[in-house]
C-alpha cells in the first residue's frame, strides 16, 4: 500500500527521496518603537546603512549564483538589489521616520507591509509572483536593523540529505543550498516561472510547488519521495516504492549510456523516415545544452525572459543582439522566435497591466502586442535586423482570427519599409508562422495555413483551452492530459490542413517531450518536434526504434479511442514492442496523476 500522496505542480524535473526538513521562517515581530527628535537623523543613517549592507549580501549571492547556475540566473539578484536601494521606497520610510519619530525598523516594517499588500492584491500578476523576492529583502533588512542573527545559517549547513518543505522559497535561500545535501524542494507557493523554481531547475534540484498544506502535513524527519516532473509527493513511501525509485535510478543510468551512444546519430525511424528534433529555449543558458543534446535548430525561442523581473522594457538593440546570438549559435539551422507571449501570469513589473478575473481568457499574447504597438514594433524591428544574415523565423502566439494574423504581418511590413528607408541593415521580411493554441485556431487551420509559412501546436494551451483545465492548478492535475481524445483529434485536423497547404507543421509544447506522445505525433504526420533540450536524446531513442508504419497505425487507432487511458494503452503497446518500457518510463516508481504525464529526462 502506498504512502500518503500530495499533489502539486512539477517545476524542476527529477525524482528525489530523503527525510523532510521544514522551513518555518517568518518575518520578525517588529516593536512599535519611537525615538527622540535628536535620534531621528541617526535612525535615517541606520536605514541607509542597512540597505547598503543588504545590497552587499545580495551582490555576494549574485556572484555565487553566477558560478553555480549561470549569468542569467545571477541577474535575479540585480533586481533584488534595485528593490533594496529603491530611492522612492527608502524615501517613504525616511519620511515616516521624520513625521512620526519612528525607529528605522518600525518605519521600514510599516512601509514594507503596505507594499507587500499592494503587490499581493494588485492587478499586476508578475508583481504578485515576486512577493517572495520582496519578503526576502524585508527579512534581510529587518534582521539587520534589529541586530538579529541570520536565520538562514542553520538551513544551509546541513550534514545529511533532506527534502526541504516550505511555504515559499526565496532565490537567495535556494541558491545557498548544498546540492549534495538538499535533494528536493516541496513548497506550498510558487509556479514554474517563479525565481526559486528557475534556480532549482538550473541547479538540478527536483522541485514541486503549489502543494497546499504541505507544511502542516509533513513533519520533520518524515520520509518524502517526490517527482519534480509530475508534481507527485509521497509521504512515508513503502519500502517497495523506495526500492523502485532506486531501481529507476539504475535504469536511468543504463538508458543514459544508450542515449549517449546515439547522440551523434540522426533521428530516423528504422524504416527511413526522418524527424526533425529542435529545442525549446526559455533562457540564454539553455543554448549550449540544446546544442549539446543535438538540437537541429530552435523550434521555440521564448522571449518573455527579456522582461521578467525587470523594471523597464528591453531596448530594440538589446533584443537584436540576443536574437543574433541565438542565430549564430545555430548557424545554418532554423531558429523560430515567438513574439512576446505576455499576459496571464507573465506581465512585466514595468507594464501597466489590467486586473482581470480570468487572465488566461483575457488580454494576453498577440492581443497585447497588437494593442501596444510601442511594445510590439521594437521587437519586430529587432527580429528583422537580426535576420539580416541569420535563418530566423517569426511565430505569433494565440492567433484566433485571420484579422490578427493580417494585422501582425502588416506591422512587420511597415517596420521593414522603415528600416530600409533609414538605411538600417535588415532582412526584407521573415517567414511568419502561427501557434495553434485554441480550438478556434484549429477550426480556422485551413485558412491560417494559406496565410502562414508554418504552423506549430502549442500543446500546453491547446489542452488547457480544450479541456477547460488550468494547467497550473494542482487540484486539477489529474484532469490535464494532452492525450485526451479531443486533443488528439484536433492535432490530426491541424496536421491534415498543413499537409494540404504544403507548409511544415510541428509541435512545441511539453507534449513533444513525452516519448509516448512522440509516437503519436510522428504517426499523425508531424515531421518536426520542438523539445526541452534534456529530452531530445530520449525522443531520438524512441524515434530510432519505432517504425513510422507502426506509429501511423497507432495514431489511427488513437483517433478511434474514446478515453485518455485507451490512447495511452495503444501508445504503450506500440512502444513496448520495440523498447524496454522500464527504461523509457522514468516515473514507473510513482503513481501517475495524469495519463501521459511528462517523461522528461
Amino acid at each position: 500500500m502506498t504512502g500518503h500522496i500530495l499533489n502539486g505542480v512539477g517545476v524542476s524535473p527529477g525524482v528525489a527521496f530523503a527525510p523532510a526538513l521544514g522551513l518555518r521562517w517568518s518575518l520578525p515581530d517588529v516593536p512599535d518603537r519611537t525615538v527622540d527628535d535628536d535620534e531621528i537623523d541617526g535612525e535615517i543613517l541606520r536605514l541607509y546603512a542597512a540597505a547598503a549592507d543588504v545590497s552587499a549580501q545580495l551582490a555576494t549571492l549574485r556572484e555565487r549564483t553566477r558560478e553555480r547556475a549561470g549569468p542569467e540566473e545571477a541577474g535575479i539578484f540585480d533586481a533584488q538589489i534595485m528593490m533594496t536601494n529603491d530611492a522612492t521606497f527608502l524615501g517613504s520610510v525616511e519620511a515616516l521616520i521624520r513625521e512620526v519619530s519612528l525607529s528605522a525598523e518600525t518605519a521600514y516594517g510599516f512601509k514594507a507591509l503596505d507594499l507587500r499588500e499592494a503587490w499581493e492584491t494588485g492587478k499586476n500578476a508578475m508583481l504578485r509572483e515576486r512577493v517572495a523576492d520582496l519578503t526576502a529583502i524585508q527579512l534581510r533588512m529587518l534582521r539587520r536593523l534589529m541586530h538579529l542573527p541570520d536565520d538562514e545559517a542553520w538551513m544551509v549547513n546541513l550534514d545529511e540529505q533532506v527534502v526541504i518543505i516550505a511555504r515559499e522559497l526565496s532565490p537567495g535561500l535556494t541558491v545557498q543550498f548544498d546540492r549534495d545535501h538538499v535533494v528536493g524542494f516541496v513548497c506550498e507557493e510558487g509556479t514554474r516561472t517563479s525565481h526559486a523554481a528557475i534556480l532549482a531547475h538550473s541547479l538540478g534540484i527536483p522541485a514541486v510547488m503549489g502543494v497546499r498544506g504541505a507544511r502542516d502535513a509533513v513533519t520533520d524527519g518524515t520520509m518524502v519521495l517526490l517527482d519534480g516532473t509530475t508534481g507527485i509527493v509521497i509521504l512515508d513511501p513503502t519500502s517497495d516504492e523506495l526500492e523502485l525509485a532506486r531501481i529507476q535510478a539504475s535504469r536511468r543510468h543504463k538508458l543514459e549510456m544508450q542515449l549517449e551512444a546515439i547522440a551523434d546519430q540522426p533521428a530516423v525511424t528504422p524504416d527511413g523516415h526522418a524527424v526533425g528534433l529542435l529545442g525549446n529555449i526559455d533562457l540564454p543558458e539553455e543554448i549550449e545544452p540544446a546544442l549539446h543534446y543535438g538540437a537541429e535548430g530552435v523550434g521555440l525561442l521564448r522571449t518573455e525572459f527579456l522582461v521578467t523581473g525587470r523594471t523597464s522594457m528591453p531596448s530594440e538593440n538589446e533584443q537584436t543582439e540576443y536574437f543574433r546570438r541565438v542565430g549564430a549559435a545555430f548557424a545554418g539551422k532554423p531558429v523560430v522566435i515567438r513574439t512576446y507571449d505576455l499576459g496571464g501570469d507573465k506581465f512585466p513589473s514595468a507594464f501597466d497591466a489590467p486586473h482581470e478575473a480570468n487572465p488566461f481568457l483575457g488580454w494576453r499574447s498577440i492581443r497585447v502586442c497588437l494593442d501596444q504597438p510601442d511594445l510590439f514594433r521594437p521587437q519586430l524591428r529587432a527580429l528583422l535586423r537580426a535576420a539580416y544574415d541569420r535563418d530566423l523565423q517569426l511565430m505569433l502566439p494565440m492567433i484566433v482570427s485571420m484579422d490578427e494574423l493580417a494585422r501582425a504581418k502588416e506591422m512587420l511590413a511597415e517596420e521593414s519599409e522603415a528600416l530600409q528607408r533609414d538605411g538600417v541593415r535588415a532582412a526584407l521580411t521573415l517567414p511568419v508562422g502561427v501557434m495553434i493554441e485554441t480550438p478556434a485556431a484549429v477550426i480556422l487551420a485551413p485558412e491560417l495555413v494559406q496565410a502562414s509559412a508554418f504552423v506549430s501546436i502549442g500543446s500546453n494551451d491547446l489542452t488547457q483551452y480544450t479541456l477547460a483545465v488550468d494547467r497550473g492548478n494542482a487540484r486539477l492535475a489529474d484532469r490535464f492530459s494532452s492525450l485526451h481524445p479531443a486533443v488528439v483529434r484536433q492535432l490530426a485536423q491541424v496536421q491534415r490542413a498543413a499537409a494540404a497547404g504544403g507548409i511544415p507543421s510541428s509541435v512545441c509544447g511539453e507534449m513533444a517531450s513525452n516519448p509516448l506522445a512522440a509516437v503519436l505525433l510522428v504517426g499523425l504526420g508531424y515531421d518536426r518536434l520542438s523539445i526541452a533540450p534534456p529530452s531530445i536524446p530520449l525522443v531520438k531513442y524512441v524515434v530510432r526504434h519505432v517504425p513510422v508504419a507502426a506509429a501511423r497505425q497507432a495514431a489511427a487507432d488513437c483517433l478511434g479511442a474514446t478515453t485518455t487511458s485507451a490512447v495511452e494503452a495503444i501508445l504503450r503497446d506500440t512502444l513496448g514492442r520495440v523498447v524496454d518500457m522500464r527504461l523509457v518510463d522514468p516515473v514507473g516508481a510513482l503513481p501517475r496523476p495524469t495519463v501521459g504525464a511528462s517523461f522528461r529526462t
